[in-house]
């Protein structure tokens, strides 16, 4: 009878018990039902209500929330994409774990495989799963709630794995999993980090490419490559539901192409510049690879350092300690991107001691990845991208790319190790660069603590610029201690951690050094090194998910407390009418959402055209709004502004709440759900039509689009006795009841969307068409009708099938061929 060698899966066995533990440790008070305070994940409960609310009451997808923004499509609010089966495989794959931590525990087990695929030591290659998990990035966005994002990063690595065993013959392994992993990495929804791996995957066969014609290999290339695009268009199949509909209305975005004329050099066919690159890294910031308060980690207050503060002269206690902790030149952040000193000492070293083209392959990519990360602090390369690398300019924040460098610094790192682990010897053969690498990371560290005012400065821009004039004014004197006071506790805080990544660097150096000397041996010195990553990274991960980062379980699932004036608005059932919350940041929340249906919201792909009404109108309405309650707060005057804010009013804007301790305000002048006009502009472009709403009265005319001549006339008779009502209201589904004595122009104060609106009178189809920049009308027969509209859109529902049959193969074709291998293995004697 054949043994069966499970001793070789032992160190694989411990690995994934130990990543769970890990996990369970740092996330424990989960085990006792509370739950993280995820800034965004309460955001999408605000955003998702009407959807959710919607799907428990009907056990269907809404497909469309009117909630946000006047209204849009739910495809990146919330969606579940219940025909793609590989929602258990991710389910499996978080052991049960509830998020984030079981998108922690697949960052550790995705790493692991990728390592375990290129070879490196299963021991070695739980380190290594532990060194990239622990990426402080990577816990700062689970602290934030960026679960999608974070999700999207965790199947990297073995989506790589899949790509890069294809291309080392094993066809077959190479297929299944790149299919599998790619579909659950789309899956995950955050398609920029998608769009980073694929950076990644597109740099590593421009060089797979290059070794062919060097080494005329062709046909194992080409077998490879044709595998993967079989698997890549099978992980695509899986989630072509959210794809499709994701395409159909990116298109219509702010991630699209305007259709106004102004302010060209800001546009791309993407996002605007300005915002494309507002969360750009600075390039010293840079350096917060290594020492993690290069700029002060995350923004705050110098006040919640009491140890800085109190090195301080106590005069200047309290005005020191209400300035940014932050002073990098983003807008805000909530931490740095730090890979670990003990990660970037043996990064460095690895490139001296790797072999192979994968070594090129990764300092390509993280070269890459930081240039692009600067964004505006390194124009002509952001630009170049913006305006000609496909795809580009549809992602904001360009400082996300950086997760590229903490996938390709700590792999790099680990393949160091493991070569150090294969060969001692080549300590010895490489002991000069060695000590070059402990004098480029070493002397780094020590240089920017002795001196480090040479090399940086402790203010940003903004914050330079404005202290500049405070030392040239009058109270110079008043003002001198307590920016001195600022820059001492920002130095402090920069040399505390330029003095802790110095002494990790030369504890890495120290155990190799022993283990190079024969003192420790190999198990020893991979202990001490998995040691010394863990106590390096951990603790920074710490600093922005910890324990006071927790809240009662309740208090997540009803995230938002209905004020005073959110109740005096919810008694009115009569209609469907929206909100204007003037005491919140109006269009970043979404805690109105919540209660009701608001033109503001929080969503970072809202519409195109509803931004350019943002932009163009409802900011300017909003001033003058402002202004009159500010200058001449009379019923009078607040009414006849009221009167003349034409976009507000189309969109229904009912109530408008100032302070939500009190009543809020009636706006008798919105215009409803739908009403009739009579006369009707057409215009010829975009530019047109959206500077026409400021001189047209939206109860009487409507402006149109000569697209959308052919299914309109210009003049209606006016007939004083018809009228439309709204008398059914679902998200999808609005009926109305319409009677005239002639012809008429319906304008509905809901948003136009093509993809997926239809328009239906006595239940037959009929053309609809947009009015008024952003809303739907549709020509009514004289008559007594019943007027619907739909959102059907038929990506959605055939994409459904689709998904189905793609995601049901996968898992098939990798059961299958895990059973095969089972069997092999079972096997071995």
């Amino acid at each position: 009878m054949k043994q069966i060698p499970f001793q070789k899966l032992t160190p694989y066995f411990i690995g994934i018990i130990l990543f769970f533990l890990i996990t369970l440790v740092y996330f424990n008070p989960l085990l006792t039902g509370k739950r993280i305070n995820q800034v965004d994940v309460v955001h999408h409960k605000g955003a998702s209500k009407e959807i959710a609310d919607y799907r428990n009451e009907t056990g269907k997808e809404a497909l469309w929330t009117n909630a946000i923004f006047g209204g849009m499509p739910a495809y990146q609010i919330s969606v579940l994409y219940t025909n793609n089966l590989l929602i258990y495989i991710n389910k499996f794959l978080q052991f049960g774990l509830p998020n984030p931590a079981g998108i922690a525990l697949i960052y550790f087990i995705g790493f692991f495989l990728l390592l375990i695929v290129l070879g490196v030591n299963p021991w070695l290659s739980i380190v290594g799963a532990l060194a990239f998990g622990f990426s402080s990035y990577f816990f700062i966005i689970l602290e934030a709630g960026h679960n999608t994002k974070a999700l999207a990063i965790a199947y990297m690595a073995p989506v790589l794995a899949g790509i890069i065993l294809a291309y080392r013959g094993k066809y077959i392994w190479g297929g299944v999993l790149t299919a599998l992993f790619l579909g659950l990495e789309i899956k995950a929804n955050h398609l920029q980090i998608t769009y980073y791996l694929l950076l990644i995957v597109l740099i590593y066969g421009i060089f797979e490419f290059v070794n062919t014609i060097k080494q005329k290999s062709y046909k194992p290339f080409l077998i490879a490559t044709s595998v993967l695009i079989l698997a890549a268009l099978f992980g695509v199949m899986t989630n072509i539901t959210s794809l499709w509909t994701t395409y159909e209305y990116t298109k219509v975005t702010i991630r699209g192409k305007s259709e106004l004329t102004s302010n060209k050099d800001n546009k791309t066919s993407g996002l605007n510049k300005d915002y494309a690159t507002q969360w750009s890294y600075g390039i010293g910031e840079s350096f917060s690879l290594i020492i993690p308060n290069t700029k002060g980690g995350a923004s705050g207050y110098l006040g919640e350092n009491k140890k800085v503060l109190n090195k301080l002269d106590p005069q200047v206690h309290q005005l020191v300690g209400q300035q940014s902790h932050y002073w990098g030149d983003q807008p805000f952040t909530s931490g740095p991107v730090y890979v670990g000193a003990v990660i970037i000492f043996f990064f460095i070293f690895g490139l001296f001691i790797v072999k192979g083209r994968l070594k090129w392959i990764l300092l390509t990519a993280t070269i890459l990845s930081l240039l692009l990360s600067w964004g505006k602090n390194f124009m002509p390369l952001t630009e170049f991208f913006l305006e000609y690398f496909p795809l580009y300019n549809k992602f904001r924040a360009v400082s996300m790319i950086l997760v590229i460098a903490e996938f390709c610094i700590p792999l790099l790192a680990i393949l160091a190790v493991n070569e150090i682990l294969k060969n001692p010897e080549i300590i010895k053969q490489n002991f000069k660069k060695l000590l070059i690498t402990l004098g480029v990371a070493g002397g780094l560290t020590f240089v920017f603590y002795i001196i480090p005012t040479v090399f940086f400065s402790f203010f940003s821009q903004m914050e330079l610029a404005q202290y500049t004039q405070y030392r040239l004014g009058e109270n110079a004197a008043s003002y001198v201690p307590i920016i001195d006071g600022i820059e001492q506790a920002r130095i402090s805080i920069f040399r505390s951690d330029a003095l802790r990544s110095l002494m990790f660097i030369l504890l890495a150096f120290g155990t190799i050094y022993l283990y190079h000397l024969k003192k420790i041996k190999a198990s020893l010195f991979l202990l001490g090194l998995g040691v010394l990553i863990v106590v390096d990274l951990i603790p920074v991960c710490y600093r922005y998910l910890d324990n006071d980062d927790y809240v009662r379980k309740s208090k997540m699932k009803r995230p938002f407390q209905a004020s005073f004036a959110d109740k005096e608005i919810l008694k009115d059932k009569a209609e469907n009418y929206r909100v204007y919350n003037f005491a919140t940041n109006t269009f970043n929340e979404s805690a109105t959402s919540y209660f009701h249906k608001t033109i503001g919201g929080y969503h970072g792909a809202k519409l195109r055209r509803y931004q350019d009404l943002i932009d163009y109108h409802i900011m300017s309405e909003r001033e003058s709004f402002m202004s009159t309650l500010r200058n001449s707060p009379t019923l009078e005057s607040i009414s006849e502004t009221l009167s003349r804010s034409s976009v507000l009013n189309m969109l229904n804007t009912k109530y408008f709440i100032f302070d939500p301790s009190r009543q809020p305000m009636l706006n008798q002048y919105a215009l409803g759900n739908a009403w009739l006009v009579s006369d009707v502009r057409l215009v010829e472009d975009a530019d047109k039509e959206i500077a026409a709403l400021k001189i047209i009265n939206p109860a009487k005319t409507a402006v149109v689009d000569e697209r959308f001549a052919s299914l309109v006339e210009t003049n209606f008779i006016r007939d004083p006795l018809s009228k439309i009502k709204l008398t059914s209201y679902e998200p999808n589904h609005l009926l109305y009841r319409s009677v005239s004595s002639s012809d008429q122009l319906a304008v509905f104060s809901e948003i136009y969307y093509e993809k997926g609106w239809k328009a239906f009178i006595d239940g037959k189809r009929v053309p609809h068409l947009r009015a008024n920049y952003v809303l739907r009308a549709l020509p009514i027969p004289a008559g007594e009708h019943q007027i619907e509209f739909k959102f059907e859109p038929s990506s959605y529902f055939i994409g459904r099938k689709i998904s189905l049959f793609s995601s049901l193969l996968v898992i098939l074709l990798f059961v299958g061929v895990l059973g095969f291998e089972i069997k092999k293995f079972l096997a071995e004697k």
